[in-house]
Order: C-alpha cells, then sequence, then structure tokens
C-alpha cells in the first residue's frame, strides 16, 4: 500500500514564493516538514492505496476532472492553526468548497477512500509554510512575524494533482485537466 492525496498546485510563481517562506521557517525556526511536499491546498487527505492499481485511481480521477470548470483561487494573507503550523490563506469560495467536497463524496462512493479523518474534519483551505515540527515555543515569535504580513495572488486551477509519498517526501504522480 502507498500513501496519495488529491490536491490544487498553484503556478510555479506561487510555488517559488511559498518556497522561499518555508525556507525562511527552515532558517530560523528549524521548522522543515514543509517542505516535504510541494506547496498545494489539499482536497483529499492522504489515504492508501495498491500501487498496482494506480491505473482504477488515475481514471477516476481523469473522470472526475473532466467534469470540473476552471476555478479561480484567491491567497489573501496568512493565518495559523495555533500552536504549530502557519499558512498561506486560501480565500473559501463556493466553487472551491464544492470541488472539494464533490471530490471527497465521488471518491468515497466510487472507490471506497476516506480521508484519515473521516467526514468529521471541516475543509479550511490553506497552503502550509509551516508544519507541525515548529515547535511550540518559536510559534509566537514565528507568528508575529507572519501574522500582518501581505501576501496576495489569484489565479486559476486547470487541474488537480495526485501526490504520491515515496517514504520521505510527496511528489507528484499525475496531473488530471480540468473540462
Amino acid at each position: 500500500m502507498n500513501r496519495f492525496f488529491i490536491a490544487i498546485l498553484p503556478p510555479q510563481h506561487i510555488q517559488d514564493y511559498a518556497n522561499e517562506i518555508k525556507q525562511h521557517f527552515v532558517n530560523n525556526y528549524g521548522s522543515r516538514g514543509a517542505q516535504n511536499s510541494p506547496p498545494h491546498i489539499t482536497l483529499q487527505p492522504p489515504f492508501m492505496w495498491e500501487k498496482k492499481e494506480i491505473s482504477i485511481l488515475e481514471t477516476f480521477m481523469e473522470t472526475f476532472a473532466k467534469k470540473q470548470n476552471y476555478l479561480p483561487i484567491t491567497l489573501d494573507g496568512f493565518a495559523a492553526f495555533p500552536p504549530r503550523v502557519i499558512y498561506m490563506n486560501v480565500v473559501k469560495s463556493q466553487a472551491l468548497l464544492k470541488l472539494q467536497l464533490d471530490l471527497m463524496n465521488d471518491i468515497e462512493s466510487s472507490l471506497g477512500i476516506i480521508g484519515k479523518d473521516g467526514k468529521n474534519h471541516s475543509f479550511t483551505p490553506h497552503l502550509t509554510v509551516a508544519r507541525r515540527d515548529l515547535k511550540k515555543h518559536h510559534f509566537p515569535a514565528a507568528w508575529n512575524d507572519f501574522k500582518e504580513r501581505q501576501v496576495y495572488f489569484e489565479f486559476t486551477a486547470s487541474h488537480l494533482t495526485l501526490l504520491l509519498h515515496d517514504g520521505r517526501q510527496w511528489n507528484v504522480k499525475s496531473e488530471f485537466s480540468f473540462q
């Protein structure tokens, strides 16, 4: 069994900016965890799937993605899940919330995949720059550095990305274009 998750990856210039912020957390607070994956907005949390049956998962993803329209995404400011996580805030649009809910419902009904937190987990779209390895005693200073910092990006999501964990980090496995 392998671990996968499904996300929206922003355009490269936004990924580059997010990676600079992630590096700031490594250099100043020793928080490296966010560097284990490309900058992303998680839609389907990590789940286990047989790698030998990847074609079933990819066929589902291709069919699902083809039913979706391009989706405007806005990143606006920083926010946190105290006392360990800091992220770029993704504005909750009805279209994004619907995409995420439809994906979770369809992947459960079609493939039996349920995220590790099940349906009890509310969806807060975000792009993580400091993960749970940010020490609690570093959080106040780190949050003070970022709570007033301005960041604003708009982009149009045109595809979903399936990521695969290789035992050390998350890598892009496949991309699935919207309609």
